[in-house]
């Protein structure tokens, strides 16, 4: 303790650094008697992992909390117990802290993403608690040697899926870099060690080269005035092994690269070094970025720039020690340079942006699963900028579509938008952006997302949009839908809703375990439950038993003339495809817990099957219906040169919408064509049928409906 009360008084008052040995002496006593697997007093866990936030320059509460964030978790020491003790902020980080202990690698992925959803919630409370899970995650990944390897090797894996990515998100480069390494080196040891001792080897060969570029490079800004500081920068493992593995490059050609820092004294000055290097060397075509005027989602800036010369490519960082310090320690910097640094709040506001964003998904989500798989979308950004039509910046993963930039700038924006304009030229909603493009929404009132947009989409948000408004979207649907089948089963008994006391309603509800009348219409409306029991139920006397062992056999509505159907209902109702029924057909419905209401053809096999062990109900269609719906053709044809083309032209020409065609060779004579159509209904499809058996090659047409 007193190493590290030594260190802390390079950046904290004594005041404060009393407070920390404080909490240390409480922790100390608290895990008392208590070892870690390698023998040693368990305390030396808790201090180390104080010492890694020390070594960012973490304030004193949070150091505390280091100390002491396993106390609650493993000791008798209670949350109010440290709130008396030392204020409710250090409680509250180590309570959050406590909360996150079991996010430890589970077999199950739902629990995984269970507790995952516990760190989002927790991150969103004060950010502090992941800077202190994410040193605790580091010191238990430099100590995995105990532990057996299948242990080791789950670990390991999580950290690479999850810790080192939120470490990236943050900016925090000095502790995901290590995470990375150590994380590659329990997985792969026998690769990291051949990496390593390659690495080691060929480091002895390039000194000479590196010295020789070190030396021109500061002869070269000492000509021109300008101080920097220019240090070697190491390729770190993982990122050798994933460049190979990815990239398909050898260990040689990654390593051909020498690569340099320069810090500057300023901003202006990253520039003119910038300009310096340029001269001396050739840089290379569109190898240049300028992190600096366009900071990363992290906040981190730089700029970058690969030159040729002495016969090897050479990769320059410029940046300010500022810029530097916040690269290493990202979001951690804001707690060092508190408002003095532009840098770091900066980087506080892309930080506090993308915990917002985390909450919009975890509170959107489904379930934990779904939140996590948007979350791993966003923490593996490869960034793309475009621009606002106002000249904003936004920042996009690479693959992004309009229709995710327009759920960046607001989720109203990305649900009622219909088209896009990429520089002032109208393209798909489909297309993936590319950097420096401008981009502007287009939208309309009434207008909403499709389902097809989940297949477009990339970023996190603009999916966990989209599906939240499907739901609601379902939702509303089924409720209306299970009022229309309820009242028309009440109708069939000569009753309306308006006979049914409260009191009744109350009883199914209870009877059936619903909180609402609403749910008891949207479990209708979703095939969940049968509108003509539902509607016994409520009629039934106060006094009657209720009875819905219906629901197991056949049931048909009274009323034969049905619900009507537009085929436009949405979402909870759709057309079976085993049998494609049309307007004209006589239609049944069957419930279906996923599907909501299942319109089948009278004549369908497999309808016919359903109902003998499911309830269903009689559909009817309104009129003047003009979608279009699908319908499959079977056409036996004699062979000819040319007939595929003959047929698909007779269904074009009457207006027929063709969709696919596919064709089976019975034999030199004859081919059996599958065709799907769509058509309005009975009539368009006889237009079609007709057109269709004026060629000369048709044997046999037949609509299939099995």
């Amino acid at each position: 303790m007193e190493a590290l009360a030594k260190s802390l008084l390079a950046y904290l008052d004594e005041e404060k650094v009393h407070m920390v040995s404080r909490a240390y002496e409480c922790a100390k006593s608290a895990h008392e008697g208590q070892f870690r697997r390698s023998g040693e007093p368990y305390i030396i866990h808790p201090l180390a992992v104080a010492k890694i936030l020390a070594g960012l320059h973490m304030d004193h509460e949070t150091l505390m909390a280091a100390l002491l964030h396993d106390v609650i978790e493993d000791t008798d020491t209670t949350k109010e117990d440290l709130a008396a003790e030392f204020g409710d902020p250090v409680s509250e980080l180590v309570d959050g802290v406590s909360k996150l202990t079991q996010i430890e690698f589970k077999t199950k992925a739902e629990a995984q993403a269970s507790n995952f959803q516990k760190m989002a919630l927790a991150m969103a409370k004060d950010i502090r608690v992941i800077l202190v899970k994410l040193a605790d995650r580091l010191h238990n990944m430099r100590t995995l040697g105990p532990l057996h390897a299948e242990k080791r090797r789950r670990i390991a894996t999580e950290t690479l899926d999850i810790y080192a990515p939120i470490a990236n998100r943050l900016g925090i480069n000095s502790i995901r870099i290590e995470l990375e390494d150590l994380g590659f080196a329990a997985l792969y040891p026998m690769r990291s060690k051949y990496i390593a001792k390659a690495v080691k080897k060929l480091r002895g060969n390039h000194n000479e080269i590196i010295e020789d570029i070190q030396a021109r490079l500061e002869e070269r800004l000492n000509e021109r005035g300008l101080k920097g500081q220019i240090v070697g920068r190491e390729k770190h493992l993982n990122s050798i092994y994933k460049k190979m593995k990815f990239q398909h490059k050898s260990f040689h050609e990654i390593m051909d690269v020498y690569a340099f820092r320069i810090i500057a004294e300023s901003e202006d000055d990253c520039y003119r070094i910038l300009g310096a290097a340029h001269s001396l060397y050739k840089p290379l075509p569109f190898r240049f970025k300028d992190y600096i005027a366009v900071p990363k989602v992290n906040g981190y800036q730089s700029l970058h720039t690969t030159l040729f010369g002495l016969h090897v490519n050479i990769e320059i960082q410029i940046r300010t020690q500022e810029m530097e310090e916040f690269a290493n320690f990202g979001i951690a910097a804001h707690w060092e340079y508190k408002d003095e640094s532009k840098v770091a709040l900066a980087g506080q506001v892309r930080i506090d942006r993308w915990i917002r964003g985390l909450n919009e998904m975890r509170e959107r989500a489904n379930d934990s699963m779904e939140f996590i798989e948007h979350v791993k979308i966003d923490l593996f950004p490869d960034e793309i900028y475009v621009f606002t039509p106002k000249g904003r910046i936004k920042e996009l993963p690479a693959g992004a579509t309009p229709i995710d930039f327009a759920y960046s700038i607001h989720t109203d924006i990305g649900n009622a938008c219909v088209a896009c304009r990429i520089n002032r030229q109208l393209s798909s909603l489909s297309e993936p952006l590319q950097s420096g493009q401008t981009v502007e929404i287009v939208t309309a009132p009434g207008a909403k997302p499709s389902s097809a947009w989940l297949n477009i989409v990339t970023t996190g948000k603009a999916k966990s949009s989209i599906r939240h408004f499907l739901k609601q979207q379902r939702e509303a649907e089924s409720l209306d839908l299970g009022r229309t089948l309820l009242e028309r089963s009440l109708a069939g008994q000569s009753k309306t809703l308006d006979d049914v006391s409260a009191e009744q309603i109350d009883k199914v509800l209870t009877h059936n375990q619903l909180d609402s009348f609403e749910n008891l219409l949207r479990n209708i409306g979703l095939g969940l439950r049968m509108p003509y029991i539902v509607a016994r139920q409520l009629l039934s006397d106060i006094n009657v038993v209720i009875d819905d062992s219906a629901d197991e056999g056949e049931v048909n509505e009274p009323d034969k003339k049905g619900v009507m159907i537009k085929g436009t209902e949405g979402m909870t109702l759709s057309f079976a495809n085993c049998c494609y029924p049309i307007p004209g057909d006589p239609i049944i419905g069957m419930p279906d817990s996923k599907k909501g209401l299942v319109i089948h053809s009278e004549g369908c096999k497999k309808a016919l099957s359903l109902s003998l062990s499911k309830a269903h109900m009689h559909l009817s269609w309104v009129k003047d219906i003009t979608d279009e719906f699908t319908v499959e053709l079977r056409v036996e044809l004699e062979r000819q040169r040319g007939i595929i083309a003959e047929l698909a032209a007779a269904i074009t020409r009457a207006e027929g919408n063709l969709e696919s065609i596919g064709v089976d060779e019975q034999n030199a004579k004859m081919s059996i064509v599958s065709v799907v159509l769509h058509v309005q209904g009975r009539r368009h499809l006889a237009r079609v049928i007709k057109r269709i058996r004026a060629l000369k090659a048709v044997i046999r047409l037949n609509r299939i409906i099995d």
